[in-house]
């Protein structure tokens, strides 16, 4: 028969409620309710000591408090024989009582206690009675006095308890209660908790069964010996190892402890007190002290240099091998103060005091004197002594080294003729500083008179365009032979010219997006040297040299083609028409010295290509200007001044430099280094020339400056194409995303709002597979170009086109099998892949920069961090080691050749110490020695542009997510 235990406890007549472990009222049967006055509104619910509260810390709230503790942490029944406690009731006055109460641990499935059931008893008029002598019997009083008795204990016994577990949790050392044969865990405090695992449950648990770990290691030996014999033991520095975290490997940890034996009132033992201390940090200082002074002697015993240690009186106490082979001495020779013996006798007068007064004074010592070799010949050294000091500042010991300079010596008399001449040579260096300055200055002054440039020809562009569509639609309804048709082919030929110069201040400002091809040069001359010859005449010779063995560089072919004409037509015109120009194509390096004098210059392997004229020169202010705009030394109508700014631009939008060489009266050589590629060569497919066409197809039209886009759509129209118009990215997307037929996007690329041409090209392709999509811009900027050179399979019309190159492009596009090839996007995602966009993949990433070279390492760290990367950056092997011991990251960008260590070196020990670690490999070189060995590494060759560098960090970051 079932037992309905809630409806039994429901009608007792003793009142009862149930708390969970917040002391909320989860249950309260009538005759609590009825004794508290709650019957018309249950507290259910309710934090007990919120629906009946008493005054803070006062004597009520103490002892309820405190006996709910108690059987929380104890898990046991507790009373409270009598507890004064008022009650609130419904009405508003608040009666004081006095009760008597049980509170009883009710335990869920792991035997955790859940909940509390209070049995309260109001004794407030049994209470009352004793106040007033009136006791019905006299047991009744003595139970009351036993009562208040028992609570007053109870709660000094309390608080005595909670002040010495504050003392214990409190003790510097851990320390920890067991008890019984098994050593049950007791009582333990903070500190124990802290290095034994602070998530674990202890009390009550065997220490075999609370660290499990630790068998087999000798302490539950040591506990069970304890505890038989009664003596104590006590260790220094012993090792143990424990699960600190929960499903990590264990800890390695070092104590100092003591087993003491806590015996009972008959002298037997009954339990042991585990005291001691974590010294893990000090023995890991030892350990670290004897690998450093190992690795001292190591590197000592391999220096060329003499090497030597000292204690703090200066007596020495260890050479090394090195000092013995060169003195001819064995082991203990040379200590103490018998080094004196191998010291010229001349020197020793001299040198003696300044060591005494080093050790003295705790003074850096250094000197020079010559030491006897064990052929009996004497050679002079330099010697230095560092002194080591202690935490309190004394001297510890003194390492210091011998360095042969005998040959030094022997160039001294030179040096002092050197010497001689300083003001001369300081002067010299003056101006060297002076020339990089300039250079500095003119790199500046270029670039901002470029950016200038550049800006303008974007509006001129647009501007020429409008005019070209104009003039075109005009001479459409002409006679060819009309005056009106003459003066329009005219009109056309000055925005062609226009368009040119517009071209060469895009060159010149960098901003022209280039096609660049790994090319061969002595094939491409080769190509080009009739155009040459027909363009200098017939009293130029012009003599080519191509070197065997020539590098790849990665150029784009037209505008190697125009520079190279511009050069050779400057030496036509310096030469007055006869001469001899020399053409030389050859492979360079340019060094970390020369670098640093150009300012501008990334060292590394190149080809340069260097044209060389007999014609009048130039002065080094003409120079100092040759490369502005619209500057040039030709009489007003033989040059527009924008040829050699075309040059410069272009190259140094290729990633390379231009040098002049040239003095009046001596011919002028210009050279121009253009970045070696490792890639074949590639040639360009021929474009197919075709006859004006039109068609049919919608094209929508995207264009926010209204008079290009006007004159577009009626170019389109002209051409027999159906046009939708939108005046930014916005409308675009808006008639994309509307469902209307498109055959073809014809966008501008840089426009104002909300998204980019772009982005836009992107959604269109993604709604329309295949559409073709034709971007048109006079200035391209970033959205279509990076790092100088047009975005892979992006198609490009640059302004100002002509009727008949948009209508063939239009053809080429929409003829082509499937459409034309997609703006390149990200496909769809796959597991691991790299992002297509390198800059998106690099940021967040945390990559240590190590190179010794300051300007590259800052244009390193300049071009990581624009795209987003946590950049920490090392002069040296060793600082970059340190840097990754203090805190992991994502890739190391290493320079190979390094003042202390190689970069291969370097590597090898990041991976040490981070396993599979991506590591990029920057050097002039094609190929690192030993980069093999390493495993997830890259080489980069210098020089090398953001793109690049972005794209190779997104490539080894996502091919380690791969592996």
């Amino acid at each position: 028969m079932g037992v309905d235990v809630e409806a039994i406890f429901a009608a007792v007549p003793s009142p009862y409620v149930l708390l969970d472990r917040d002391l909320r009222i989860v249950w309260a049967n009538a005759a609590y309710l009825e004794v508290t006055g709650r019957t018309g509104n249950p507290p259910i619910g309710k934090i007990i000591t919120e629906e009946f509260p008493a005054p803070p810390d006062s004597l009520s709230e103490q002892m309820l408090q405190s006996s709910f503790q108690r059987v929380l942490e104890s898990g046991r029944v507790d009373h409270l024989p009598l507890i004064p406690y008022p009650i609130d009731m419904p009405d508003g006055r608040r009666e004081h009582r006095y009760w008597s109460a049980t509170h009883s641990p009710i335990y869920d499935a792991e035997g955790r206690v859940e909940y509390i059931l209070q049995n309260t008893n109001d004794i407030t008029r049994l209470h009352q009675r004793g106040q007033t002598g009136s006791f019905e019997t006299s047991e009744e009083g003595d139970l009351i006095r036993r009562a208040e008795s028992v609570a007053q204990e109870n709660l000094e016994l309390g608080t005595a308890t909670r002040f010495f577990q504050t003392v214990f949790d409190q003790a510097p050392s851990f320390i920890a209660i067991l008890s019984e044969p098994d050593h049950v865990f007791r009582l333990v405090n903070d500190s124990y908790r802290q290095i034994v695992g602070p998530e674990r449950d202890y009390i009550g648990l065997p220490v075999r069964e609370a660290l499990p770990e630790v068998e087999g290691q000798g302490f539950f030996e040591m506990l069970d010996q304890v505890y038989a014999t009664g003596e104590p033991i006590a260790l220094r520095g012993a090792q143990v190892f424990l699960n600190v975290e929960r499903d990590a490997p264990p800890t390695e940890l070092f104590i100092d402890f003591v087993y003491q034996p806590l015996r009972g009132p008959g002298g037997d033992v009954i339990g042991i007190l585990v005291q001691g201390h974590d010294v893990t940090a000090q023995k890991q200082a030892e350990r670290q002290l004897r690998e450093a002074e190992e690795r001292f002697r190591t590197m000592a015993q391999s220096m060329p240099s003499h090497v030597w240690t000292a204690g703090p009186d200066g007596l020495l106490d260890w050479v090394s091998d090195q000092v013995r082979a060169y003195a001819g001495t064995s082991d203990g020779d040379l200590l103490g103060e018998d080094w004196v013996r191998v010291l010229h006798p001349d020197d020793v007068a001299r040198v003696a005091p300044i060591w005494t007064r080093a050790v003295a004074t705790g003074e850096t010592y250094e000197t020079e004197f010559r030491l006897r070799r064990r052929d009996g010949t004497y050679r002079w050294h330099l010697t230095r002594a560092v002194p080591i000091h202690d935490e309190a500042g004394r001297v510890r010991r003194w390492i210091g080294s011998n360095t042969d300079i005998e040959d030094r010596k022997a160039t001294e008399a030179a040096l002092a003729e050197l010497n001689a001449t300083l003001e001369e040579r300081v002067e010299s260096r003056n101006r060297e500083l002076e020339e990089v300055n300039a250079t500095l200055r003119q790199s500046q002054k270029m670039e901002a008179i470029g950016n200038l440039a550049g800006g303008v020809a974007h509006d001129f562009n647009n501007l020429l365009q409008a005019i070209t569509g104009s003039l075109q639609l005009a001479q459409r309804g002409l006679e060819a032979d009309s005056p009106a048709a003459q003066r329009i082919d005219q009109a056309m030929q000055a925005v062609d010219r226009g368009a040119t110069l517009a071209a060469q201040l895009l060159a010149f400002g960098r901003r022209q997006p280039l096609e660049p091809r790994a090319t061969d040069l002595g094939r491409l001359l080769g190509e080009i040297d009739p155009i040459l010859r027909s363009a200098v005449g017939e009293g130029i010779a012009i003599e080519t040299r191509v070197a065997s063995g020539l590098w790849n560089t990665l150029i784009d072919s037209a505008n190697l083609e125009n520079a190279l004409l511009n050069l050779a037509v400057n030496a036509r015109d310096a030469m007055e028409g006869r001469g001899r120009l020399c053409i030389e194509v050859e492979n360079a390096t340019l060094d970390a010295a020369y670098a640093r004098a150009q300012s501008d210059v990334v060292p590394g392997e190149y080809v340069c290509l260097a044209v060389t004229d007999e014609g009048s020169g130039m002065t080094s202010e003409v120079i100092d200007k040759i490369f502005e705009p619209f500057f040039t030394t030709k009489p007003e109508g033989r040059g527009t001044g924008l040829g050699m700014a075309m040059v410069y631009g272009f190259v140094k939008q290729s990633g390379g430099h231009v040098a002049i060489d040239s003095r009046p009266g001596r011919g002028t050589t210009v050279r121009i280094y253009l970045p070696r590629s490792l890639r074949p060569e590639e040639t360009a497919p021929p474009r197919v020339e075709r006859p004006v066409a039109g068609g049919s197809e919608t094209i929508l039209l995207v264009e926010d400056d209204v008079a290009v886009r006007r004159t577009a759509r009626d170019l389109l129209e002209d051409l027999g194409y159906g046009v939708i118009e939108a005046a930014d990215a916005d409308e675009g997307l808006a008639a994309i995303e509307s469902g209307r037929d498109l055959d073809l996007l014809l966008t501008d690329v840089v426009m104002p709002g909300r998204l980019t041409s772009r982005q836009m090209a992107e959604r269109a392709q993604a709604l329309h597979p295949g559409l073709p999509v034709l971007f048109a811009s006079g200035y391209s900027r970033d959205a279509i170009v990076h790092d100088g050179r047009l975005d892979e399979g992006i198609q490009l019309l640059r302004k100002p086109y002509r009727r008949e190159v948009l209508a063939q492009r239009l053809r080429e596009l929409l003829d082509a099998p499937g459409g034309a090839a997609p703006a390149p996007k990200a496909e769809a995602p796959k597991p691991a892949a790299p992002p297509r966009d390198p800059a998106a993949a690099c940021a967040g990433l945390g990559i240590v920069v190590c190179e010794d070279d300051t300007f590259i390492r800052l244009d390193l760290v300049e071009m990581l961090e624009a795209a987003g990367a946590k950049v920490r950056e090392a002069a040296s092997g060793a600082q970059a080691l340190d840097l990754l011991a203090a805190a992991p990251a994502d890739l190391l960008l290493v320079d190979v050749g390094l003042p202390d260590l190689s970069g291969v070196e370097v590597a090898r020990r990041a991976q040490g110490r981070q396993p599979g670690l991506p590591v990029i490999f920057a050097t002039g070189r094609d190929r690192v020695d030993g980069a093999e060995t390493v495993e997830n590494a890259v080489t980069l060759t210098k020089p090398f542009g953001q793109d690049a560098l972005l794209r190779a960090v997104a490539e080894r970051c996502g091919a380690l997510a791969e592996g």
